[in-house]
């Protein structure tokens, strides 16, 4: 069985996946899909979300795609700022304490649940090494989220993410203790940007 153009075009558009709700929108049933999955032509990697069988996977974008909520933080937040060198194992995300993940995403995260209100602080979006657009902390933010889960956070990411702060040309220190101060880490930040700037 081979692919209809109009859903393979899709999928190249989309970066090597596409959703039940985009096959949808383009007037083809769901029935389409399994029958794809059942002949080998496609692959479902997530509940709704479809890619091709040989295609190199983006873990992140899957990720976000099937739960809208999370933001990549901590030390997945610090690669995605270019702070770190290397892809966590394991990626770290927050959501808000009133919301829930799937078990299946729970398994293979790092959650933190943060308050509601708190959750939006310092969001913004940026590029995973596929080239797709993913939500997660800003530097400043993200930062202040390592000082404050200090005790779960691998001491070489902590002590990365603090050098790599201080070294850092596009830092802005106001906004920091903006963060520090509605996070409760002000005296914390403080204490350990004192040593390095």
């Amino acid at each position: 069985m081979e692919l209809n153009a109009e859903i393979l075009n899709a999928i190249r558009k989309e970066n090597g996946v596409i959703t039940t709700a985009q096959v949808e929108a383009m007037g083809f049933s769901r029935m389409t899909l399994s029958l794809y999955v059942k002949s080998g032509v496609l692959e479902r990697v997530g509940r709704g979300v479809y890619a091709l069988p040989d295609q190199a996977r983006d873990d992140m974008f899957l990720l976000a795609l099937n739960n809208p909520k999370i933001v990549f933080s901590h030390d997945t937040a610090l690669f995605l700022n270019g702070l770190a060198n290397r892809t966590p194992f394991i990626h770290s995300v927050s959501i808000p304490k009133n919301a829930s993940l799937s078990v299946a995403v729970r398994s293979q995260c790092i959650c933190y649940y943060v308050k509601p209100e708190l959750h939006a602080l310092g969001r913004i979006e940026r590029k995973t090494t596929f080239g797709n657009m993913v939500a997660c902390y800003n530097v400043e933010r993200t930062l202040c989220d390592m000082v404050k889960d200090r005790r779960r956070v691998d001491e070489e990411t902590f002590l990365t993410a603090v050098k790599s702060y201080a070294g850092y040309a596009g830092k802005n220190l106001s906004l920091l203790a903006d963060y520090a101060e509605k996070l409760n880490v002000r005296s914390k930040i403080k204490k350990y940007l004192e040593v390095l700037l």
